[in-house]
């Protein structure tokens, strides 16, 4: 099995075939964890990208004519500041890198860069197909567009470096959607599933999966108000978790896997 890994990995970074059969694929470990805190929330943000940074969350919502770039305190849900993008854009992924704040946007195949501090646009990029989720590995930011494929664009140029198709063992994994980089690996919301999956960067295998059906989502709830929103707080390897216009921000502590 290990040889089999190994070659489906080289495949994969050298971008010579989809990877590994569904079977060679090994089934994830069923991750656990507890609720530590609940934080308030503005129940009317339409979570699209959402990171923890120095104590605050930044966060991407969506809708035309309600998408906005905004930074809120954890501990009150109170907006700080806020930055509404143009009527014909629908806010989507949001990535910190190099300093600066890269949020996409739907159908439009643009992406809006901002200074941290003041949210003056500062940049912009483009990208073909549509924009879901966005994060960054340190080296590449990685963009999610709804199939079961992940692009790593070089952040200076915006170009596609490599794609990953991300598979478990019953074969590819579909609607990937907001994301984020946790120790070295990708985490990814599920559209229209209380489940996040933790991927490999180097073969796409899904390694991990954290069910939370029935425990966090808010109820009564429209059906479009779903799970979308993985935040990371390295400092207190603290999960939070929220949806499209929930009420909260849950902070989780996963546990060891054995």
């Amino acid at each position: 099995m290990r040889r089999l890994v190994s070659l489906c990995s080289s495949f994969v970074l050298l971008g010579l075939g989809s990877g590994c059969r569904p079977s060679e694929v090994p089934p994830p470990k069923t991750l656990k964890a507890e609720v530590i805190e609940t934080l308030p929330r503005d129940n009317q943000a339409f979570t699209q990208g959402f990171l923890y940074h120095e104590g605050k969350f930044y966060e991407s919502t969506g809708q035309y004519g309600e998408s906005s770039l905004r930074r809120t305190d954890p501990e009150t849900g109170r907006v700080e500041e806020i930055h509404y993008l143009s009527e014909k854009l629908f806010g989507e992924g949001l990535a910190l890198m190099n300093g600066r704040l890269h949020q996409l946007t739907w159908k439009a195949g643009a992406g809006i860069i901002y200074d941290l501090t003041s949210f003056d646009r500062v940049g912009s990029f483009e990208y073909s197909g549509e924009g879901w989720g966005l994060t960054s590995d340190g080296t590449h930011l990685i963009l999610s567009d709804g199939t079961s494929r992940l692009r790593f664009l070089d952040p200076a140029t915006f170009k596609v470096v490599r794609t990953l198709t991300v598979r478990d063992h019953r074969g590819k994994v579909a609607d990937l959607n907001e994301l984020e980089f946790i120790d070295g690996e990708i985490w990814a919301n599920l559209w229209y599933r209380d489940d996040i999956i933790r991927i490999s960067p180097e073969t796409g295998h899904v390694t991990g999966i954290l069910p939370l059906a029935g425990r966090l989502r808010p109820r009564p709830r429209d059906p479009d108000a779903v799970m979308n929103g993985i935040a990371w707080n390295e400092e207190k390897e603290i999960l939070y978790v929220t949806g499209k216009d929930w009420s909260h921000v849950f902070g989780l502590r996963l546990r060891s896997e054995r």
